[in-house]
């Protein structure tokens, strides 16, 4: 039994002194200090990016492509457009008044019409379209298939998933290529729907002698059906086809090469036109 003069417990602890309860109390303030540092220091969210502005070229392509899809299936409304065109001498329109020829010169009428719409065709489908960019992408699909072939048949997943990002950059960069062709598109089969039913027009409003040519000695009825079993396809509209493929074929080859020519010029790529030091030239 302890007697009142030792203590309770004999081998406890000193009480800390105040300097000691200070010190340790600085020394937790600044710790907490230290935890808040990289919460009050960490980067601001990134603002949003500010939304594509409205382009009135964005506006249009759509604008053709719906009307197109809707001339596509509503045949009063396809004709009216053609009809705004002139079709006759007694309908008076732009295109008629300048390669109608009063409905005497079909032939050449058909010709002409296929210039003017491949013409039209071609600068949108070489203005929306850039070249470079789709040959790049063209080029890096052909060799990401190779690599992803092979990764496949390694079967090991860590070199397929290696292969995700770029995937998906492809995958971006071909949307944008194919977008971009769409626009161009777009542009396209309006006026191929309006030229082809204009020119149709055309030709059922002239007379029936206007209508036939000779093609090696036989008389053809540019409104008869090619095959009877098809009376919906006559001969002007294949006579009209063929006039427009070369055309479009000529025009495009020749609008690229226009393009890529000045792409190279303003890169820097061979020297423009008419200088000194060009390939062949003298110096």
């Amino acid at each position: 039994m302890p007697t009142d003069e030792e203590p309770l417990v004999s081998s406890a602890a000193p009480l800390p002194t105040d300097e000691e309860v200070e010190e340790e109390l600085t020394v937790e303030e600044d710790a907490e200090e230290r935890d808040e540092a990289p919460a009050a220091a960490a980067p601001a969210a990134r603002p949003r990016p500010p939304p594509a502005p409205f382009k009135i070229s964005t506006f249009l392509y759509l604008f053709l492509g719906l009307l197109a899809l809707w001339m596509m299936f509503d045949t009063s409304a396809r004709n009216a457009l053609a009809g705004g065109l002139g079709i006759s001498a007694t309908t008076w329109g732009p295109l008629y008044a300048a390669i109608g020829f009063q409905s005497q010169y079909l032939l050449l009428t058909m010709a002409l019409a296929g210039a003017i719409e491949m013409l039209i065709t071609a600068v949108a489908y070489n203005y929306t379209t850039d070249w470079i960019k789709a040959a790049k992408v063209q080029k890096w699909s052909q060799a990401f298939r190779k690599v992803q072939m092979a990764a496949i048949r390694s079967g090991k997943k860590d070199r397929i998933a290696a292969l995700k990002p770029q995937q998906e950059r492809l995958t971006r960069l071909s949307s944008e290529v194919s977008i971009a062709q769409f626009k161009g598109m777009a542009i396209t089969y309006f006026l191929l729907i309006l030229i082809y039913t204009w020119v149709g027009l055309v030709i059922a409003n002239a007379s029936s002698v206007a209508q036939t040519i000779t093609v090696a000695g036989q008389s053809i009825g540019l409104m008869h059906p090619i095959l009877s079993a098809i009376p919906e396809l006559p001969w002007w509209f294949l006579i009209f086809s063929i006039y427009t493929i070369p055309f479009s074929l000529v025009f495009r080859r020749i609008l690229k090469h226009l393009w890529l020519r000045r792409y190279a010029v303003e890169h820097h790529l061979v020297p423009p036109y008419g200088s000194t030091g060009a390939v062949g030239g003298t110096a």
